[in-house]
């Protein structure tokens, strides 16, 4: 069962609700997923209608490709109601799309886009490759383009981030495979449905451009900045920030384990965020100067220009209490930065060393642990705020539970008077649609 839950007056709601006291943490539930109606939920968004909108990686009414659930489109009023508005894959041959893989974005005419990473009209023998759809509030569907259309998928495969809405109205993403050099493709598409690939990466030597690539930021200078999870000029291939033009030129800014022992991070997970100075800030699931051979994870703030500062590694304090494997951040209105380790922290009730932690990280890089998962008996509260994919997907402020016997127990998504409020699965995000 996948529960929702808000977070009353407590530091988990701090991650989307800005700068307050952090009382004691209570949770109050106002939702839980059957798996008809889904499960594994995403991130979610507060439409202009005032309800949170989102999907869920599977679940709902038809098994899809791998026979988990092919997801579904919801809607959850700020009281709590949910309402399950379409289900994927209830096209023949999945041509509708096979679990939605990042969150959604609403588009200028009020209906919602996103993608999902399997499904569509083509590679049916292996699931699919993804499509890029149009919902309406109400879940009318509308598929605009299937990937893999073209030989050798060139235009693209396997969307594993959400949508970003430019500035020219259209909408520009991702895909983590295909395209003309097989390392993933930045593109564009029109409302309509008329994709352009206007970059695939990997198009350098070895990779050195980057691959693999996650999802992105619109900049305020007009530019998308994101990262690869892999590739890069370093031996390690760890990955990469740059920067893209909406015309699809591509600046390689940093490349990861550029440094001894990767103390500058390496393999970037999430999507990065402009903070109100003007730099980007994003974390990283490996590297930094703690931890074992390949490191416990950074957080890392980088200029336009390309200058990477290193502002904490993961496991500095003694049993890493302090957490590591950092899940992404956003920054509230007091200017510092929040966000989840998957592992870590004071309670050791998962098989991995630790249940995770909340954080706060001040621009200078001082991190205080909030809390410790699994603090409370039977962690009702949630244990190993994690992505649930590698690096690269948005879902939204989740986590996951592994209970004291290892088992999977349910997955928790936080609403806090129509805000997205709690951290985990996947990236915690800013979002003008959360900050209302």
């Amino acid at each position: 069962m996948q529960r929702i839950v808000k977070a009353s007056g407590a530091v988990l709601g701090l991650c989307a609700a800005a700068a307050m006291a952090v009382p004691a943490q209570t949770f109050t539930m106002l939702q839980s997923f059957d798996g008809t109606d889904g499960s594994y939920p995403g991130a979610v968004v507060q439409a202009t209608d005032g309800n949170l909108h989102g999907t869920t990686v599977n679940g709902g009414a038809n098994p899809g490709y791998y026979g988990s659930g092919a997801g579904t489109f919801f809607k959850i009023t700020p009281a709590g109601a949910l309402t399950a508005l379409y289900s994927f894959c209830s096209a023949t041959g999945c041509t509708d799309g096979d679990e939605p893989a990042g969150g959604l974005v609403q588009g200028d005419n009020g209906n919602f886009y996103g993608a999902t990473e399997y499904g569509g009209a083509n590679c049916a023998t292996s699931g699919g490759c993804g499509v890029v759809f149009e919902i309406t509030p109400t879940g009318v569907f509308t598929s605009l383009y299937s990937f893999c259309a073209l030989a050798n998928c060139a235009d693209g495969g396997n969307p594993r981030a959400g949508l970003v809405l430019g500035a020219n109205g259209d909408f520009y993403g991702t895909t983590g495979n295909g395209g003309a050099n097989g390392g993933g493709t930045f593109f564009s598409l029109t409302p309509s449905g008329t994709l352009t690939t206007l970059h695939s990466f990997c198009s350098a030597a070895n990779c050195t451009d980057g691959a693999s690539p996650a999802g992105l930021v619109l900049a305020t200078n007009g530019d998308f900045y994101g990262t690869t999870v892999t590739g890069g000029t370093s031996r390690a291939s760890a990955g990469t920030v740059y920067k893209m033009t909406p015309a699809g030129t591509l600046t390689t800014l940093y490349s990861f384990c550029s440094r001894k022992r990767c103390v500058d991070g390496q393999s970037p997970n999430g999507v990065l965020i402009q903070a109100t100075d003007g730099d980007f800030y994003g974390t990283t699931k490996y590297g930094g100067g703690n931890g074992p051979a390949e490191g416990d994870g950074t957080v890392f703030k980088i200029a336009p220009s390309g200058r990477l500062t290193t502002l904490y590694s993961f496991c500095a304090q003694s049993n890493c209490t302090d957490g590591f494997d950092p899940s992404g951040l956003v920054q509230a209105t007091d200017g510092n930065f929040y966000g989840t380790t998957v592992f870590g922290g004071l309670y050791f009730e998962s098989l991995n060393g630790g249940s995770g932690t909340l954080f706060k990280l001040t621009p200078a890089g001082a991190v205080t642990t909030l809390y410790s998962f699994c603090s409370q008996t039977g962690c009702p509260e949630g244990d190993a705020p994690e992505s649930r994919y590698d690096p690269g997907h948005q879902r939204g402020l989740l986590w996951n539970d592994l209970g004291r016997r290892g088992h999977q127990l349910p997955r928790r998504v936080s609403i806090r008077h129509g805000v997205h409020a709690v951290g985990g699965l996947g990236p915690l995000r800013r979002n003008a649609a959360h900050f209302r």
